[in-house]
């Protein structure tokens, strides 16, 4: 560890912190659909956007008619996506002459990139056309991300409202969303994405001969225009099957921690926009204080095992960490923040191989996602995932006083705690019930290029990215088969609309209750206390939870390399 690499991260966390506020208060306004300084030129265009689509902006739903309008659209998302990865050899933009995308992988990524999962089990650049990345992937990128925001702006109107049966417009949160904080912040990424040399083009791929002679097929394509919501909108999908780690992807140190604060910033600000609209912004910075204690540990336990010799390294007096894997323009600080981030967020973009970690820090990014991916999370997604944790938290205090849970003033009761245990318990169930079957059947042992711990871990960690809606790999699996393709796919949905629509329905109940007055008995949810008691129940949930499947995997391999006995990242 060096004073370069903190000063690198505690830059970044600087950064973040400066961007809540003025961001939050931006989309705090645009929710509450007041003026903003973009409206005179986008509010024409979303109030025509209406009038074609046939939406009363005025008209409010339910939590079910909110859940139901976001499932009819997911799913009719799901079927265009398909059709165009089956049928898109024979549809134009096509200049690499890729054939049609076989039917289990189309169902793998069609799912994926709903979702918001953005697994690969394909390499972009030999199997995607430019139509496919631009028209499918793109499009699907925004309208993700998007989603994720509309369900975690209702949760919030769930808890800011009283005795109202209804959280808002689901097809207005989402055109609103993507109109006014997507689609802006993207064009703006972009053209700086292009000024550090990343393409954005729709010419053919670039034949280029060596200095040997031999003949190389470089890609391009629109790069640029993806790679700006694949990071806002932490979708993680990369244009290259390298992902951030191409030097196309992500040219340049400094567009290495823009792509690192693109995955942050939203998920961040959400909370300044919970604290706006129920009137403290003081719960907003608690939530947000949580988050960033888990951050912060989970960045200096990865970047304290990545940067100092361990195990064969250390017998090899191999000395200045562990570089397997890693992009030597970024080194292992960047490499180490990067990945915390990506699991943090429900992101998924890489920029070193996370295979390749050491035991110790490939441990860290998989129980960033088996907690539920609430440290700072995916844009929406985050926010929600935590809430439901406060639910818990709260449940828990109520019952240690011996007094009624009650935040925000609002009573917290058995269908709003059922309701939550609902959406953290599917996670585990998909996690490690989908691991335990790849584990014993020929199907699943055929994927991982590893045995012993490494490999179960390769598989644990592939359940665990598509349960969790984050879409990182370790990488020496090999996913695309029918086997995997399948299970995995479920796997996502279930991750993702087994706790969307448990989110929407505590909305719905909190929303139709009365606020009560704070009283001499009244937990306070702003202070340290709070904070504490949300890390704990985060952490003992997924420690209790998850603690057994990591004993088998990076913990052995951890004591197995600090032996000698085998290399820790992989054999």
């Amino acid at each position: 560890m060096t004073l370069n690499g903190w000063m690198q991260i505690a830059l970044y966390g600087a950064v973040v912190l400066a961007l809540v506020r003025p961001l939050g208060g931006y989309m705090t306004r645009v929710f509450d659909g007041e003026r903003t300084l973009l409206s005179p030129a986008l509010a024409p265009i979303e109030r025509g956007l209406y009038r074609v689509s046939g939406i009363d902006a005025r008209q409010e739903q339910t939590w079910l008619g909110y859940a139901g309008a976001m499932v009819l659209f997911n799913v009719a998302g799901f079927v265009l996506l398909y059709a165009l990865l089956r049928l898109q050899a024979l549809l134009p933009l096509n200049s690499a002459e890729q054939a049609a995308v076989a039917p289990d992988l189309a169902f793998n990524t069609a799912t994926s990139f709903v979702t918001n999962t953005n697994w690969q089990s394909y390499g972009g650049e030999t199997t995607l056309t430019y139509l496919s990345q631009m028209l499918g992937l793109t499009h699907q990128n925004f309208v993700s991300a998007a989603s994720g925001m509309a369900v975690a702006v209702a949760l919030i109107r769930g808890f800011a409202r009283a005795s109202t049966k209804t959280l808002g417009s689901f097809w207005v949160d989402m055109t609103r969303a993507t109109l006014y904080v997507l689609l802006p912040l993207c064009t703006v990424l972009a053209l700086f994405y292009v000024s550090q040399g990343m393409p954005q083009t729709l010419s053919p791929y670039v034949e280029a001969t060596t200095l040997e002679g031999a003949k190389q097929t470089i890609a391009v394509g629109p790069v640029a225009s993806q790679v700006a919501i694949k990071m806002l909108g932490t979708n993680g999908g990369g244009f290259f099957n390298a992902n951030a780690a191409h030097p196309f992807e992500n040219p340049t140190a400094l567009s290495n921690f823009l792509q690192m604060l693109s995955i942050f910033v939203i998920g961040a600000a959400l909370t300044n926009v919970f604290g706006r609209m129920v009137g403290d912004e003081r719960q907003g910075w608690a939530i947000l204080t949580a988050m960033g204690l888990l951050f912060i540990a989970g960045v200096a336990v990865t970047y304290w095992a990545e940067a100092n010799a361990h195990g064969v390294l250390a017998n090899l007096s191999l000395t200045g960490g562990n570089m397997e894997g890693k992009e030597v323009r970024f080194g292992i600080a960047a490499s180490a923040l990067f990945a915390v981030i990506t699991t943090a967020a429900s992101c998924g973009a890489v920029n070193a191989m996370h295979d390749s970690f050491t035991a110790l820090g490939g441990l860290i990014p998989l129980l960033n996602m088996q907690l539920g991916e609430v440290i700072i999370g995916g844009v929406g997604a985050g926010l929600y995932g935590m809430l439901v944790f406060v639910v818990v938290a709260i449940f828990v205090a109520g019952l240690m006083v011996g007094r009624t849970p009650e935040y925000l003033g609002k009573k917290i009761e058995a269908r709003e705690v059922k309701m939550a245990m609902l959406g953290i318990l599917c996670l585990p169930l998909m996690m490690l019930g989908f691991t335990a079957f790849a584990t014993v059947v020929p199907a699943g042992l055929a994927g991982p290029a590893n045995a012993g711990p490494h490999g179960f871990s390769e598989i644990l960690y592939a359940y665990t990215s598509a349960a969790a809606n984050n879409g990182s790999a370790f990488g020496g699996l090999t996913a695309n088969t029918l086997f995997y393709n399948t299970t995995l796919a479920i796997g996502m949905l279930v991750g993702r609309f087994f706790v969307k629509i448990p989110v929407l329905a505590i909305a719905g109940s909190l929303a139709a209750k009365k606020r009560l007055p704070a009283s001499a008995g009244t937990f306070p949810t702003h202070g340290g206390l709070f904070v504490g008691l949300l890390v704990g129940v985060v952490l003992i949930i997924g420690g209790l939870t998850f603690f057994p499947a990591l004993a088998l995997g990076p913990v052995v391999e951890h004591f197995a390399g600090s032996a000698g006995q085998t290399f820790a990242t992989g054999g």
